[in-house]
């Protein structure tokens, strides 16, 4: 269970605080498919960030599976959202250096695998993305789709129950587009939750839940 208790994110522009969410509640049951929609700068991205353990309110709570994400010190919560959760960027954020292979490997590095574990299950989730012939290319040999697809074998890399995509499709055309929702699909039909920014309404209708934020506030 993912539940948000009363948050609140206050930034300051020009000296004055500007509330991006605005007491905002939430329980998300496991296994569901959440999209997230809301003009710009309605605090989307802030509000999947926070779900993530990646930015502490200002107020309130953000409790999964019974702990409270904030409450934790910053060890045991990079622990926690190393084995949980799975982030998908709309940049990506591939390491420009290192091969499809080696951005993969990152988490299982992290994790503590062995170098023959890591390149074991990281070729074998670039194969399920349907890379395995690309798996040896650096970003910046590969099309935009392919690096979505380096990614997105990345965030599988430790297995994470809960998946939280910030606009996975921005950058990609609609062969693609498409290609990406049938993969969370799935992912999410094998018990997975997802959590899913995106200003589309053909997206956000492979959801089985739209909620919308209006000035910071949550509407269902």
């Amino acid at each position: 269970m993912l539940k948000v208790n009363k948050i609140s994110k206050i930034y300051t522009k020009n000296n004055n605080p500007v509330k991006a969410i605005d007491n905002v509640s939430l329980e998300i049951s496991p296994g569901d498919f959440v999209s997230l929609m809301g003009p710009s700068g309605s605090g989307k991205s802030s509000l999947l960030l926070m779900l993530g353990g990646m930015l502490k309110p200002s107020l309130g709570e953000v409790i999964i599976d019974g702990h409270s994400l904030y409450d934790l010190n910053p060890e045991k919560l990079s622990a926690f959202r190393l084995e949980k959760i799975g982030f998908v960027f709309q940049t990506f954020n591939l390491i420009p250096y290192l091969t499809a292979l080696q951005n993969v490997q990152i988490p299982l590095l992290l994790k503590g695998m062995s170098s023959k574990q890591q390149i074991e299950k990281a070729t074998a989730l670039l194969e399920k993305v349907g890379l395995l012939d690309r798996m040896h290319h650096e970003p910046a040999e590969l099309s935009i789709g392919q690096q979505q697809r380096v990614a997105l074998a990345r965030m599988l890399a430790n297995d994470p129950s809960i998946i939280l995509a910030d606009e996975p499709t921005g950058n990609l055309d609609s062969a693609m587009s498409a290609h990406v929702m049938q993969f969370l699909g799935e992912l999410n039909q094998e018990g997975r939750t997802v959590v899913m920014v995106t200003h589309d309404n053909n997206v956000a209708a492979h959801a089985k839940r739209r909620l919308t934020l209006v000035n910071g506030a949550l509407e269902e």
